[in-house]
């Protein structure tokens, strides 16, 4: 078997819904396996995997045992020759695995691959490529010096590589993690003693210390909403410094002046990420349905009801990008994920939001911090 795709669910239902429809079209001519490992979601995501996806691996916690032991659980069950560690609140494209696992075959010294993410907007995560938060880099990070002066504190965020380039960096993000088996298992995969937050940083590392190499990959584009599965709750700033602190009495020597200075840059980071989910996001000025004859454009007009603006989702290609604040809702039954990609990249200026289509929902996110939005028909 050449895959193994690893899904770590926990009350994400539509979500992992779309998300899993999505790996399937991935997926279709590569020797693949699909696992869910559910941490014991109080909603019904077993029920719709088995309802829906008879043939995916259902791995049923009885407790939520957090990201890094739920991902070890999955891997462990794993026959592939790579895995892929994919978060719940993913959507890939047609050609995403192709591309990596052709990229992935021809590195010597593989270790972890990661990819382009965007947001539910369309725009660019730059937490998909990362260098190692050591002290002058977290520096940069958590003063915001590196907005100002990347070319001195831009490691943080992987500078060296533009967002569509290819190449080695040191951290990648958990939401999409491809590797050999092999490799994970060597490193002893996700440290358990770490809850979350710095678990992907720590397994990048550790595969580094391994004499692997880690790969951006900016050749295809994966949607992360991210909001979904990491609320920026009352405790992000007390789980964040923990995961810091965590990660440096692990790799490196501490000192007291050292300890108090990542706490308080931690303080300082959580609270600029505790106001950033504050912030309103202003609702559209018009709707649109993409494409106006898809098999779900009757639901969703129904749906929208006076909201949709019939001026402007006619031509699809000619909507006037300087309409401000325009939600496009988009087919995933008349669309393929990678068009519906694009699409949110190339639309995504002017506060555009975007819902996307599946056959009893509306699914998207209006920013990197929020929840999310699930309208069922």
């Amino acid at each position: 078997m050449q895959l193994s795709v690893v899904i770590l669910n926990y009350n994400v239902r539509w979500f992992l819904q779309l998300c899993l429809e999505s790996v399937q079209k991935s997926v279709a001519n590569i020797d693949t396996e699909i696992i869910v490992v559910d941490n014991n979601s109080a909603d019904d995501s077993c029920a719709m995997v088995k309802a829906l996806f008879p043939n995916v691996k259902l791995i049923e916690n009885k407790e939520n045992s957090g990201f890094p032991k739920g991902n070890n659980i999955g891997v462990a069950q794993a026959k592939g020759e790579y895995i892929c560690i994919l978060n719940p609140d993913t959507v890939v494209a047609e050609d995403t695995f192709k591309k990596i696992l052709a990229f992935a075959n021809l590195q010597p010294k593989l270790g972890i691959v990661g990819c382009k993410l965007i947001d539910g907007t369309g725009k660019f995560l730059p937490e998909s490529k990362r260098g190692i938060p050591k002290p002058f880099t977290a520096f940069g990070k958590v003063t915001g010096l590196y907005k100002v002066l990347p070319s001195v504190f831009g490691k943080y965020y992987a500078s060296h590589l533009e967002e569509s380039q290819t190449g080695e960096v040191e951290i990648l993000v958990g939401a999409f993690m491809v590797m050999k088996r092999d490799t994970y298992l060597s490193v002893g995969g996700f440290d358990e003693d770490c809850f979350m937050y710095s678990d992907d940083i720590d397994l990048s590392y550790t595969v580094l210390k391994s004499g692997k190499k880690n790969f951006y990959f900016g050749e295809t584009t994966v949607i992360h909403f991210k909001g979904e599965s990491t609320i920026k709750d009352g405790l992000y700033m007390k789980r964040f410094r923990e995961a810091m602190n965590f990660f440096y009495r692990k790799h490196f020597r501490v000192s007291p002046v050292f300890d108090l200075f990542m706490k308080f840059g931690a303080f300082l980071f959580s609270l600029k990420k505790r106001e950033d989910a504050k912030v309103e996001i202003p609702k559209p000025n018009h709707y649109g349905v993409l494409p106006t004859n898809g098999p779900l454009f009757e639901k969703a007009s129904k749906l929208l009801g006076k909201n949709l603006d019939g001026n402007r989702h006619v031509n699809e290609k000619k909507v006037n990008s300087s309409t401000a604040r325009t939600q496009y809702w988009l087919d995933s039954e008349a669309m393929p994920f990678g068009e519906i990609i694009q699409e949110m990249q190339s639309l995504s200026a002017n506060g555009n939001t975007f819902r996307i289509l599946i056959s009893s929902a509306a699914i998207g996110s209006d920013s990197s911090n929020d929840r999310g939005e699930v309208l069922t028909f």
